[in-house]
């Protein structure tokens, strides 16, 4: 049980949610204000990565399809 005034870590998936969120630019500054002391360190740099890879997956298909 948590002490009054803690909150919890969030778990892996509400930290995709959010990173995702605001990998697009959707999560508004409150929110992230809010949820700041939340997250566990390991689970942003492991979405971060995967992410950012996926992005540039996607951008290449993209510019592959379209000059070919």
């Amino acid at each position: 049980m948590n002490a009054p005034g803690t909150r919890r870590k969030m778990g892996f998936f509400q930290t995709v949610a959010a990173v995702a969120w605001s990998f697009i630019g959707l999560r508004s500054g409150k929110e992230s204000r809010d949820d700041l002391g939340n997250y566990n360190p390991l689970y942003l740099v492991i979405i971060g990565l995967l992410l950012a890879a996926a992005f540039v997956v996607i951008l290449l298909l993209i510019v592959r399809s379209v000059v070919s």
